[in-house]
Formats: C-alpha cells, structure tokens, sequence
C-alpha cells in the first residue's frame, strides 16, 4: 500500500493508514482520523459533526489500545494537523491562507514503551523534523500492516455501534 488506505468511514468522518507514516508500527503505529467535512479548523464544524468526530477520535483510539499488541503498557499521542500544507515550500509555492489552503485533520500516534526509534523514545515527546526533510524523514518508517488495519477497523465499527450508539 502506497496510498491513503481508509479503515472505516462514517458519519463522524474517515480512519486512514497515512500514505506516508511518520512513526513505526512497531514502535505504535500512526492513523489519521479526518472529519467528516474538510475544514481549516475545527471550530468550523457544527456541534453534531465535532460530536460525531470525537467519538470516531475515541473509538480509534481505543481500537489501536486493543487491537496492537505493541501498545501494550503504551499510551497515545494526539496530534491536530494541516500546517504543513502553510509552509512556502509546499504546493502551490509560495504564501497561503489557513481557511483556503489547511485541511485540519488528527494524527494518533501509538507511544509503545519499547519503542526503539530515537525520535520515538519512551517518555519523551515526539521528534518531527522541519517540512524540507519530512517526506525524508518519514520514509523510514513502516506502516501498520493489512491485518492491524482490519482488526482496527472492526474494532472501531463495534465501539461505535455499542459504546457510541453511531450507525456505521
């Protein structure tokens, strides 16, 4: 998989494996969770939507908590992102506006206390380089694999139904 891969889709938005992940499987494994709509920031989302998206936030989380044995003793990272898409370097070139270019989204990061990546070390936050070595940087890391995703995905469906009351 070289692309977005998208675990679960409902009212509350999208779970996707990242194109490109920015921490190791094995370390915890990184998802993105975006809303249902594309805005620039969350305080553009009606109540219904922010409500439909934190319980998708929570249910992804749990479901990764669950489902990877990696993350055992571990814990998460929440990370609200759409800055890169800001920088001058980024397409189109040059100066951009947050409401028309940023695309507000939730990275989550599994945080396992073995992790073995020096940007990724236990009790430690997290190392992201600068936006000219990101795509570089992020290159080392493996993504979830196929069977996580699945599992994650069902994970999330049922604590949806059952523990959020959300149809999916």
């Amino acid at each position: 998989m070289d692309i977005h891969h998208t675990l679960i889709r409902c009212a509350g938005g999208t779970v996707d494996l990242p194109a490109q992940a920015m921490n190791h499987r094995s370390d915890g494994g990184h998802l993105l969770v975006n809303p249902p709509r594309p805005v620039w920031e969350r305080t553009q989302l009606s109540p219904d939507e922010l409500m439909r998206w934190a319980c998708l936030v929570a249910a992804t989380a749990q479901a990764m908590l669950d489902t990877l044995p990696q993350l055992a003793g571990g814990c998460l990272n929440y990370w609200e992102a759409g800055n890169n898409a800001l920088n001058h370097q980024a397409y189109p070139p040059g100066p951009k506006t947050p409401q028309l270019h940023r695309k507000m989204h939730l990275h989550i990061f599994g945080r396992s206390p073995r992790a073995t990546h020096p940007d990724w070390q236990w009790g430690e936050p997290p190392q992201f380089p600068k936006f000219a070595a990101s795509t570089a940087w992020a290159a080392q890391f493996t993504r979830l694999e196929p069977q996580e995703c699945a599992a994650i995905g069902q994970k999330i469906e049922a604590l949806l139904v059952h523990r959020y009351a959300m149809t999916v």
